[in-house]
């Protein structure tokens, strides 16, 4: 079993940053991929980034390519969303998931098919204009 701990959401302005942090505990195959995922209200979740952490290897979402940056702390057990450049459209509840994935291609891919085993219960990020 995976227990998955979101925190570090807020409201700022736009431009501005933040980072979540998501603690993980339970097996650690089960979470060899591990992402964020988002969901606005009125909106379907979508997948923001993932990494395939035996590699470090990461993908993201078109729309928040060069903004976003997933990261892996792995002596805390703590995965890392810094976001900067921050839009209004960014705000959502922001989800921490794992599953697991035997290769890098089968974790990019669930960033958009959002076909995760374990969720946290979310952050919320709001960001006023």
């Amino acid at each position: 079993q995976v227990q998955l701990v979101e925190s570090g959401g807020g409201s700022v302005q736009a431009g501005g940053s933040l980072r979540l942090s998501c603690a993980a505990s339970g097996y650690t195959y089960s979470r060899s991929c591990m992402g964020w995922f988002r969901q606005a209200p009125g909106k379907e979740r979508e997948g923001v980034a993932v990494i395939y952490t035996a590699r470090g290897w990461t993908a993201y979402a078109d729309s928040v390519k060069g903004r976003f940056t997933v990261s892996q702390d792995n002596a805390k057990d703590t995965l890392l969303l810094q976001m900067n450049s921050l839009k209004p459209e960014d705000t959502a509840m922001y989800y921490c998931a794992a599953a697991r994935s035997n290769y890098y291609s089968d974790c990019a891919d669930r960033l958009s098919t959002n076909d995760m085993n374990y969720w946290g219960k979310g952050t919320l990020v709001t960001i006023s204009s």
